[in-house]
Parts: structure tokens; C-alpha cells; sequence
């Protein structure tokens, strides 16, 4: 009875919500109960409930990295990390090294087609995207104003909002919060059925934009809608045709709000493990793969800027900066998902993706190394150490 009641009050809420809360119109009875639905998801297991997934294939015969047959990392180092990786509750581990996977390990009944969530490391490949929609003459470049693609916020305080800034989490929309309370735009603007238009009609704009670092799924979502409108073309579609298969790689799956509706672009693409490690590879080819161009020059030095409020974050991707023994995700002056870090990273030019449970991409461009680890949210305790991995093999080859 209890629960009854209390599905009927949150609808009352959503109802009362979209109708004099927010310029969005009210969801229909079947978008309400499945707005509900997600909310009870999210909060019984954590987690998301995918119930609206969208193609994204890759390459008809995808092509593997080869595999070293003469490995550089010595043997007593790859065992100790893959021992790291298993016992951090992961589905893969992938170390590759000049060219060549030099180990690469499954866990948790996945192989190498598994579909794996990388949560928030599809904010670089957003970014990826947009480059590549610039490559193609889309978009004019990094600065052009995202209301150019987003008509309603024109003549509005959104009008100023730059695509970098989107990308880069300066873009003055509200930071990430809480979801939970069916009423909140949080809670909207993540599992709406419509959450395209409560993110460009209602999510709030707090800070001048390029001024203040505040980290959001809503800024890292907004760039779905970007490329669609830039290029007139499903978001997935073109991650498929524009990234995915000139890499060669396996495709997946992408989250959307309801059938024909927007991808969030933020969070929520599952792709093999090695399509993620093909995905850093580009950068660190700076934009180029087997003698083609698919990013504009420069693009990846842009990618791999900081702003002056956060100078561990670029377009996306995370860089070191100066060492701090945490690093959340929030603000810098907040430890919001703060991770560990025990020690310095053992290399200058190290960058990363980072998504939450910790899906990591290390890459270290004068190594010519690259470090993927991926899988389920590792135990509490021992916690995990974002330094371990990558400090682990650049000792072993540097010694």
C-alpha cells in the first residue's frame, strides 16, 4: 500500500514538475511510467536500466591490433598486472606496447566482443566525434557557438556557449548532482524519456560560461545533440561510419532516451574493449590512422589542454597536473568521485579516460604505451589505485 502511494506521489511530482516547473511539456502516461521506472532502477541497483539501446556498428571484419611475439614488458610486470586488473574485478585488461598488444587478459565471463559500459569515457569519444565533424567542415571549429545547432538558445544567457566549452565542462551549466528525487532536474535531465528537451529547455545555466570548471553528463549529452544537428545525422550513425569503421573497429550499442530520440553521448556506450584501446590509439597518432586523416591538425593538442579552473582536465580527457594524492571529478576544490593516487605518474605526458568504477584508458605517447583496464566496480577494500597500473609498467621498462 505504502508503495502504491508513493509511485502515486512521485507521479504528482513529475506532473506538477513539467507542467509548472520547467518549459518542457509533460510526459505522456507511458513516458511517466517509464521515467518511474528508470528512477527505481537507479536506485534499487546503482546502476542505469539500458532498456532503449541503438545500433552503433563498426567494421563488417574488424581488424585486431597484432600481438608482440617478443614482448618489451617483461614477463614478471604483465603477470602483476594482469594479477592487479582480476583482482579489481575486471573484464579486461589490455597492455599495448609499439604497435603490438603485449597482454591482454578477460575476466568475468567477458572475451574480446564483449560489450563493455566505459561510462564516462565516452566523454572523449564525444569529443572525438566533434573533431571529426569539424574534419568534415560540420562544425567551423571548437569555438563556434552551440546555439548555432541549438536554435532555442538563441537570444537567450545559452546563446554565448561555445562547443569547446561543452566539452571542456566550462560550458556554465549546473555540475553534476544527485539523482533520486523524480522531481529534480538531475533526475530529469538523465532519465527522462525526453531528457533532449529538459536539457535544452530547462537544465540550468549557474556560472558564466567559460569561466568555472563544473563537471556534468548534461554538457558531455548536449554534444549528441550537436552532431545530429550539425550534420543532420543520428548520432550513432555517425560514430559508426565516421569513427568506428575507418578504425576498423567492433561496433556496440548506445543508450537513447526513447526509440528515434537523443544517444547520451555522456556516459552510456558499450563497445569491445579493443575499440576503446583503437580509440586512444588515434590520439596518440595525433588524429591520424594508417596514412588517413580523420581529426583536424591540432585537434588532439586542444584535446589535451586544461583550462585555467581545472588543469587536470582537457576535452574529455584527464591529464596529471600538479600531483595530488585524490582527484575527484567535481570542481577541483571538491572531492566529488575523488580517486586515489598514490604516487606521481612515472611519466610527463601521460593522459587518460576516465569513467566511473573506474574504466581507464593510460596513454603515454613517448612510451609508445597504452594501458586499458575495464569491468565492474572494484572491491572497497584494498582500494583501487589509479597510479598502479601504468607506474607498474613504465618502471618495468624503464629499468
Amino acid at each position: 500500500m505504502r508503495r502504491g502511494r508513493s509511485i502515486v506521489l512521485n507521479l504528482a511530482m513529475i506532473m506538477m514538475t513539467t507542467l509548472i516547473g520547467g518549459a518542457t511539456a509533460p510526459l505522456n502516461d507511458p513516458e511517466q511510467a517509464l521515467y518511474l521506472k528508470r528512477l527505481a532502477d537507479t536506485g534499487a541497483n546503482g546502476r542505469e536500466s539500458y532498456d532503449t539501446m541503438e545500433a552503433v556498428p563498426g567494421a563488417a571484419d574488424p581488424v585486431a591490433a597484432p600481438v608482440a611475439l617478443h614482448p618489451t614488458i617483461s614477463s614478471e610486470a604483465r603477470a602483476k598486472a594482469v594479477a592487479y586488473a582480476m583482482a579489481n574485478n575486471s573484464k579486461a585488461l589490455i597492455v599495448w606496447r609499439d604497435g603490438r598488444i603485449e597482454t591482454e587478459a578477460y575476466g568475468l565471463g567477458a572475451d574480446a566482443t564483449t560489450l563493455i559500459n566505459a561510462r564516462s569515457m565516452a566523454k572523449p569519444l564525444g569529443a572525438i566525434a566533434i573533431g571529426r565533424a569539424i574534419e568534415l567542415g560540420a562544425i567551423k571549429d571548437l569555438d563556434q557557438p552551440a546555439a548555432d545547432f541549438i536554435a532555442r538558445w538563441r537570444g537567450t544567457p545559452k546563446a554565448s556557449i561555445t562547443v569547446r566549452q561543452l566539452l571542456n565542462m566550462t560550458s556554465g551549466l549546473a555540475e553534476q548532482g544527485p539523482v533520486g528525487d523524480p522531481a529534480s532536474i538531475m533526475s530529469r535531465a538523465y532519465l527522462s524519456p525526453r531528457h533532449d528537451e529538459v536539457l535544452v529547455d530547462d537544465y540550468p545555466l549557474t556560472a558564466v560560461p567559460g569561466v568555472r570548471y563544473q563537471y556534468s553528463n548534461a554538457s558531455a549529452d548536449l554534444i549528441a545533440l550537436v552532431i545530429e544537428h550539425a550534420t543532420g545525422r543520428r548520432y550513432a550513425e555517425f560514430v559508426s561510419s565516421e569513427v568506428l569503421k575507418p578504425l576498423g573497429v567492433a561496433g556496440g550499442q548506445v543508450w537513447v532516451d526513447r526509440p528515434g530520440g537523443l544517444a547520451h553521448s555522456g556516459c552510456c556506450i558499450l563497445l569491445p574493449a579493443r575499440t576503446w584501446l583503437s580509440l586512444g590509439l588515434l590520439l596518440m597518432q595525433d588524429g591520424t590512422w594508417s596514412g588517413r586523416r580523420l581529426l583536424p591538425p591540432g585537434y588532439v593538442k586542444a584535446m589535451l589542454t586544461p583550462t585555467a579552473s581545472n588543469p587536470r582536465y582537457g576535452l574529455g580527457v584527464w591529464l596529471p597536473g600538479d600531483y595530488i594524492p585524490r582527484r575527484g571529478f567535481g570542481r577541483p576544490d571538491q572531492m566529488l568521485g575523488a580517486v586515489l593516487h598514490s604516487e606521481p605518474y612515472l611519466a610527463s605526458d601521460l593522459f587518460l579516460f576516465d569513467g566511473n568504477a573506474n574504466q581507464v584508458l593510460y596513454m603515454v605517447p613517448s612510451k609508445h604505451l597504452a594501458i586499458l583496464r575495464m569491468g565492474n566496480p572494484p572491491p572497497k577494500s584494498p582500494e583501487w589505485d589509479n597510479a598502479y597500473l601504468p607506474n607498474l609498467i613504465l618502471r618495468d621498462i624503464d629499468k
